[in-house]
């Protein structure tokens, strides 16, 4: 497997790989990774359709890609997750996957016209005071010493970063700016995550920085993501032949380790209450989504609570018997063991009524919510609020089985263990109805009317995710086990949390990357995996973030940081004329 950029690889079919039709493949976990890597394997592996089996422990595939009405409950939108432009596995993938919207396109075409002709942007990012917007101009406030720890980090190996988390890294100052409350709500960044993991962030997306403020840097699909992304695929694989097995847990792969060499030799299923096995040779190949954010999930209603549970979950379980085998195949317990009480654990899914709500929403918006086209254009975050609270509206309808007098709002809470504002409890002690309570208050509804609006205007699904930000844990190198360990002849780690160079996890692209790279690796396909975007290596974009991030200034009103300070010793003058004025100008920095 080797990494390539440019349109030569990208529009590239590479050969068929060796023996292919003689292997078989099979994938732990139906989530995003587990449906790219089959589509791969199809795709560009040449591979029987029929050769490539998926297990999946619940009754549905796309793991933390959701989106679901169930008849007890009503709407359920866990979360989502935000895209952009330079998603290139993601968008590699989904440019084969036909549109269950639009005949004779595919999923990537639907969504490149979706988003030209509504392009996303937020109109108010913050509100404070009951509803009132937060006038911040964009601004990012970062002190002159927050500004010196960002480049800092930039700038730091990630070696050196093993098991740091942010607070260690940054002083006070920058958790009072803007930019922390814009980065920490828009990724759900706490100041005890992985520093190294914020790092790559801030490589990651640099380019863009502009849009942080008001979201003009994100794409979102027209529907949920399951409906949007997870059905198309489900729809593809089922056609070609692909068989799923739903309802089965994987409770172990066992692996032989020889020489060097890892070959998984049988993995042990349970299905229906009865433990089977599957014995495997080097031809089967075996590909894990170990661990999940969304195991164990518990649901609550309008007048309860989502429960407790504290119980592991079988993705989780499987993870920690792999670990057992081999210290190759990385340490669990870092990602899943002692999560602080304050992190989120918790998100809600609202749905009004009727339309006595839309006034309040749409004074913050700034958009009808019910045109079909983009309204919070991604979370407005409560900056007095105990909870952290933020919410957003989506393009609505959001479900294609939504009435069209509705609304589903998602609304979370970054801070668990935080008494509300209005109602004097922890989001996690909260009912459906509390938790509208306290988003209604904040969004500036008269005290006399909450209560009538959040009982009868609302149906509430609280939803307690006791695994949610694991990916952002303190980590070390060597934590998460490569894609593909050292010497392993069939098995591959897919997902989250794998290990791939450079890119940022919680996101789309990395479980689509993992997927990749697998394939490519275990079948050796002869066509470069497209590196992450390396908008980080871009003088020009280096040059234009450092001007956004410190709120426009020039260079003359600045102590300038890092690379820059080469104009402080030599002088402006001396640049005159040349292309580094010019790049400067652009910029803004002149």
């Amino acid at each position: 497997m080797y990494k390539s950029n440019g349109n030569y690889e990208a529009f590239a079919r590479p050969k068929k790989p060796t023996d292919v039709e003689n292997k078989s493949a099979y994938l732990i976990g139906a989530g995003l990774a587990s449906l790219s890597a089959a589509t791969f394997l199809i795709r560009d592996g040449r591979m029987k359709p029929e050769n490539i089996h998926i297990f999946e422990e619940l009754a549905i595939p796309g793991g933390s890609l959701d989106g679901i009405l169930n008849p007890d409950r009503g709407f359920i939108l866990r979360g989502g997750r935000e895209m952009e432009n330079h998603f290139e596995c993601l968008w590699d993938l989904f440019r084969s996957i036909p549109s269950l919207e639009i005949k004779d396109a595919s999923v990537l075409d639907e969504f490149y016209w979706l988003n030209k002709e509504d392009p996303n942007y937020s109109k108010c990012r913050l509100i404070h005071k009951l509803g009132q917007r937060k006038v911040d101009d964009g601004k990012f406030t970062l002190s002159e010493n927050a500004s010196k720890e960002i480049i800092k980090l930039f700038l730091t190996k990630e070696e050196s970063l093993n098991d740091k988390r942010i607070d260690e890294v940054f002083s006070a100052d920058f958790f009072e700016s803007n930019f922390w409350w814009y980065w920490s709500t828009m990724f759900a960044f706490e100041k005890w995550h992985s520093a190294m993991e914020m790092r790559r962030y801030v490589l990651r997306f640099i380019h863009h920085i502009g849009g942080l403020p008001d979201f003009s840097a994100l794409k979102f699909t027209k529907y949920n993501q399951y409906e949007s992304l997870v059905l198309p695929l489900i729809t593809y694989l089922k056609e070609q032949g692909v068989k799923f097995e739903y309802e089965t847990i994987i409770k172990n792969i066992l692996v032989e380790n020889k020489n060097g060499e890892k070959v998984a030799k049988k993995i042990l299923l349970q299905k229906s209450g009865r433990n089977t096995e599957l014995n495997l040779t080097e031809n089967d190949l075996v590909f894990v989504t170990n661990g999940s954010i969304t195991e164990s999930t518990t649901y609550g209603n309008n007048t309860t609570p989502a429960p407790v549970t504290n119980e592991l979950g079988a993705s989780w379980e499987l993870w920690k018997n792999l670990a057992k085998q081999d210290e190759a195949f990385g340490k669990p317990e870092k990602f899943c063991d002692n999560l602080p009480k304050e992190s989120w654990f918790i998100s809600a899914t609202l749905t009004t009524l009727d339309k006595k709500i839309t006034p309040y929403i749409e004074k913050i918006s700034k958009r009808d919510p019910y045109a079909g086209k983009t309204v919070t254009g991604g979370i407005v975050t409560v900056t007095d609020s105990n909870w952290m609270l933020s919410y957003t509206l989506n393009r609505q309808p959001q479900f294609k089985k939504q009435p069209k007098d509705q609304l589903v709002v998602w609304i979370y809470g970054l801070l668990s263990n935080k008494e509300g504002n209005y109602i004097k409890k922890s989001i996690t002690e909260c009912t459906g109805v509390e938790i509208a309570q306290e988003w209604l208050y904040h969004m500036g509804v008269p005290e006399a009317e909450i209560l009538d609006l959040a009982q009868n205007s609302c149906n509430v699904v609280p939803v307690r995710m006791p695994y949610i930000t694991s990916y952002f844990m303190p980590r070390a190198i060597g934590d998460r086990p490569l894609v593909v360990p050292k010497g392993s002849k069939n098995l591959a780690f897919i997902g989250n949390f794998s290990e791939t160079e450079a890119d940022t996890v919680f996101t789309t692209e990395y479980s689509v990357r993992t997927a990749m790279e697998a394939v490519y690796t275990l079948l050796d396909i002869d066509r470069g995996v497209p590196e992450v975007f390396a908008s980080a290596y871009d003088l020009r974009t280096l040059l234009n973030s450092t001007h956004i991030l410190l709120d426009n200034k020039k260079i003359q009103d600045i102590k300038l940081p890092w690379v820059l300070r080469i104009f402080e010793k030599h002088g402006l003058k001396r640049i005159k004329g040349t292309f580094i004025e010019e790049m400067l100008e652009k910029a803004g920095l002149l």
